[in-house]
């Protein structure tokens, strides 16, 4: 088969890399994705924390009790199999032989090949029904995009060195034709986009809808109608991963008793869609009501951190290709101060800062996302400005971390790449780790892979707090905070842009969760919802980069109809700042905003 078809394939699953033997989140193994349904675990703790998803404090929600049905593996988690007996390789060696896993591939690609009734041709472009029937997926959409991707791939080529050190080239193929009717052969379902769909026309996109509905006594599920952007502005995106699998995941969100909702969940395997609420209401899905009245939520199939799982390109690519196009709806600045992770947000009252999730964890490859979104994270300003970019190299950035084996919880991860730095109290390696009191309010931070309370992640913006040697200190959660970025092989970029201080006069400035209105704001009516300030402070001295100003809104929404929503605007004037790992709020009368250089 042609060389390009089997490169173009592999770079759309894992991009070439290894991954040191460890499944993706669809149990695929190696370059090729070769999938095996005995690593397919049938845990999903999607409902196994504390954290309130609507995020109101006003009306808390219950602790969730629906757990979702057993996940069976579908027929695309079984290709390890058809692998094996085409090739007499060993499920072992398939799964940790390079080697044996491409030949795997290779074979199955084929197998496909020669069920279409199509030629073993030298032609690429002959192989297009081959490569869709090779996404697994069940949509004629899915399969279609996977099959654009890789051949996309292919015409403009690719190169990269993989997570192993090793310099792989796909050299473009131009003027690359693709025979296109061998995908009508495949049997699958047809595209299912009615009017109204929320996706670019590129990408596989589905609507199923989660469940809204009156239920006894007084209360409705699970989410909120509202007029966005007419009632509010969207000013985030945040993704998530589902700590699931792609259809148990949508059952709950189909749960009307289920107390979360988000708009979009993207599958692994092929980066499909499906869309369950429109961008205009208001899911239920990052914990803070502020956050999730101005944001849309992605779910990705996935886990943050179960053996080590890791994310596939095609569903990085579909997803990518969802922001942007939400983001140029909305106007959503495409970066990291908007587009945030769910361990990004801030915990509403001091009281909730300590159970805030931490997903999509930090084997997330923020740089190649938005590289694929086209924006990339570029350094701005001189060697010595005075603020950095977190933007360690993402292959080779390969920190210690515990707690990705859940049965040995104490065992050290797998050495994968990682988005994020630890940030030291001093300017050595083996100085304590930063602390976060409001996750560790009587004891220190920790290693592991779900305690973000001491390190930065890629695409954050910090002010430098000091340069020591190979060690640069920024300004984080009211601390100096140590991170190893020498010259040789930086960390950090430099990033130049608006800081806040506090203002001459001020020992210390409070931080908040949220930028809710002042008492005055408030009709009758409408309960008044405290401004609380979190557990934290900066004091006189410190500099944080400044996000930009935050509108002072409160969405009123606890019924279930829209008439009887409203929207509460204040007169105080908030900033948002990177505090620490999450984004947080400071009133604008507190500080002074000055340039960092």
């Amino acid at each position: 088969m042609p060389e390009s078809v089997l490169l173009g394939v592999s770079y759309l699953e894992s991009r070439w890399d290894a991954h040191a033997g460890q499944p993706s989140s669809d149990a695929g193994f190696g370059p090729m994705h070769l999938t095996d349904a005995a690593a397919f675990t049938s845990s999903n703790h999607h409902s196994e924390d504390a954290e309130d998803a609507r995020g109101d404090d006003g009306r808390p929600l219950p602790a969730p009790t629906a757990q979702p049905s057993p996940a069976t593996p579908p027929a695309s988690l079984r290709t390890m199999e058809r692998a094996a007996a085409l090739t007499g390789e060993s499920h072992e060696r398939l799964r940790t032989d390079d080697t044996a896993n491409i030949r795997g591939g290779a074979a199955l690609l084929a197998d496909y090949q020669k069920s279409l009734g199509a030629p073993l041709s030298d032609d690429p472009g002959q192989w297009y029904g081959a490569v869709a029937k090779y996404s697994g997926a069940e949509e004629a959409g899915a399969a279609r995009f996977f099959a654009d991707e890789v051949f996309a791939t292919i015409k403009t080529g690719a190169e990269r060195t993989t997570d192993d050190g090793q310099r792989l080239t796909l050299p473009p193929v131009p003027g690359l034709d693709t025979v296109e009717t061998w995908l009508d052969k495949l049997g699958l379902r047809p595209p299912a986009r009615p009017d109204g769909v929320e996706c670019p026309a590129s990408i596989s996109c589905e609507w199923i809808p989660a469940a809204y509905q009156e239920l006894p006594p007084d209360d409705y599920g699970h989410y909120d109608l509202a007029n966005r952007p007419s009632s509010q502005k969207v000013d985030y995106i945040i993704i998530h991963d589902m700590e699931g699998y792609f259809l148990p995941s949508i059952r709950l969100n189909q749960d009307p008793n289920y107390p979360a909702s988000w708009h979009y969940s993207i599958r692994s395997s092929d980066g499909h869609i499906a869309q369950h609420i429109k961008t205009k209401d208001v899911g239920w899905q990052a914990g803070n009501w502020y956050i999730n009245a101005k944001s849309i939520g992605l779910e990705h199939e996935g886990f943050l951190a179960e053996g080590g799982t890791w994310y596939t390109e095609a569903m990085y690519r579909s997803s990518a290709r969802l922001v942007r196009y939400l983001a140029l709806r909305h106007g959503v600045p495409l970066d990291r101060a908007h587009i945030l992770g769910h361990d990004n947000v801030p915990g509403t009252l001091p009281t909730t800062v300590r159970g805030m999730h931490e997903d999509p964890g930090p084997f997330w490859d923020w740089a190649h996302y938005f590289q694929l979104m086209g924006a990339p994270l570029q350094s701005s300003g001189g060697a010595r400005a005075g603020s950095v970019m977190i933007r360690p190299d993402f292959a080779t950035n390969k920190p210690y971390f515990y707690g990705c084996d859940r049965k040995n919880p104490e065992a050290a991860c797998p050495p994968l790449p990682a988005h994020t730095v630890w940030l030291r109290t001093e300017p050595r390696p083996d100085a304590p780790l930063v602390k976060d009191i409001g996750k560790h309010p009587t004891g220190g931070s920790l290693y592991s892979v779900y305690d973000h309370s001491a390190r930065a992640s890629t695409g954050q913006r910090f002010a430098v707090a000091g340069r020591q040697g190979d060690w640069t200190a920024i300004w984080y959660l009211g601390q100096k905070a140590w991170f190893h970025n020498p010259a040789s092989a930086p960390t950090a970029v430099p990033s130049k842009g608006l800081v806040v201080t506090p203002k001459p006069g001020k020992a210390t400035v409070p931080v908040f969760g949220r930028a809710y209105p002042e008492q005055e704001a408030y009709p009758p009516g409408v309960p008044y919802q405290a401004v609380t300030p979190l557990q934290y402070t900066f004091s006189a001295g410190e500099k944080y980069t400044l996000a930009g100003e935050a509108d002072t809104e409160y969405y009123r929404a606890v019924t279930f109809n829209l008439e009887d929503h409203k929207v509460v605007r204040g007169q105080t004037d908030y900033l948002q700042i990177q505090f620490g790992h999450r984004i947080m709020f400071v009133k604008a009368d507190d500080v002074l905003v000055t340039s960092d250089v």
